[in-house]
């Protein structure tokens, strides 16, 4: 039987592109979007789940929405370092 990590969503699941452990033991996880959809209700409610789901993990657990290019001019790599330092 498989099993994926997701977290959930109002109506459904949320399955994030890319979930990793770092080499410190926390958990990183990634979900890309495109400029078309950085910002429609659907990323808004991943967001905010994930970003929630970070806050009550103590420090243990990461999330990032990353973009190609951030309100500070950071591709995918530098959102990546800032979150991950």
């Amino acid at each position: 039987e498989h099993a994926s990590f997701w977290l959930p969503l109002a109506h459904g699941r949320f399955f994030p592109d890319f979930v990793c452990q770092l080499t410190d033991g926390r958990m990183l996880v990634v979900e890309y979007k495109g400029e078309a959809y950085a910002t429609n209700d659907d990323s808004a409610e991943k967001r905010a789940i994930g970003e929630k789901w970070a806050q009550l993990s103590e420090g243990k657990c990461l999330f990032i929405m990353a973009v190609k290019k951030d309100a500070q001019n950071r591709d995918v790599r530098g959102q990546l370092q800032a979150l991950i330092v």
